[in-house]
This record gives structure tokens, C-alpha cells and sequence, in this order.
């Protein structure tokens, strides 16, 4: 995945100083529970397909968050290491959700360089 699809330090940084940027950590509860990037929505990879096709009340009531519409820019996915990232960008590119990327970093980059 290359270009527009994936996301650098230096933009997530951007992006989300600007409020530009939703996160979605895909990794699991306990991963995500141990730390995370800082306003970012866990939904595990494993629930991610249901989650993306919920209706938007469910899906507020369970992640206690705005559900992504599939017209949204900069939706950013990331896992530990970036393999889940990759895998979630591309499910929720499946359904439709164009502007799903990947930060390829992923959490152990952000850790190391934000924590």
C-alpha cells in the first residue's frame, strides 16, 4: 500500500493537530487498554467488518463514538506493528469507506517517537 493509502508520522501529526484525522486502533482490548494513541476508538480488527456496517446508534452506543460515514477523508487504522493496520485498511475499503488509510508505523512507532 503505497501513497494516499498510508499515512507517515509526520502527517498523522499534522493531520491530527489539525483534527483532520479519525484513529481507529485495531488491535485488542487489552492491547489498546495497555496504551494508545491519543484519541483513538478501539475496535478490534476481528469486529471491524460488523462494526463498519452497524447502524449509527449501535455503533455509538457500543465504541462510544460517532460511527465513520463512508465519504469521510483521513479515517487512519493502526495496529502494533502494522499488519492488522493494513488488514483493517483494506476490509474498510471493501465497504466502501474511501478515505480509510493505514499508518504503517503503526502504535510501536508512535510509542517510540511520542511516548
Amino acid at each position: 500500500m503505497a501513497g494516499a493509502s498510508t499515512v507517515s508520522l509526520p502527517e498523522l501529526r499534522s493531520l491530527l493537530t489539525s483534527g483532520r484525522a479519525r484513529l481507529f486502533d485495531v488491535r485488542s482490548r487489552e492491547e489498546a487498554a495497555a496504551g494508545t494513541i491519543p484519541g483513538a476508538v478501539n475496535i478490534p480488527v476481528s469486529e471491524l467488518e460488523s462494526a463498519l456496517q452497524m447502524e449509527p446508534a449501535a455503533f455509538q452506543a457500543l465504541y462510544r463514538a460517532e460511527k465513520p460515514k463512508q465519504e469521510d477523508e483521513n479515517l487512519v487504522f493502526f495496529c502494533q506493528m502494522g499488519k492488522r493496520g493494513f488488514q483493517a485498511t483494506q476490509l474498510a475499503r471493501r465497504l466502501g469507506y474511501t478515505g480509510a488509510r493505514n499508518y504503517a508505523g503503526a502504535y510501536k512507532e508512535w510509542f517510540e517517537k511520542e511516548g
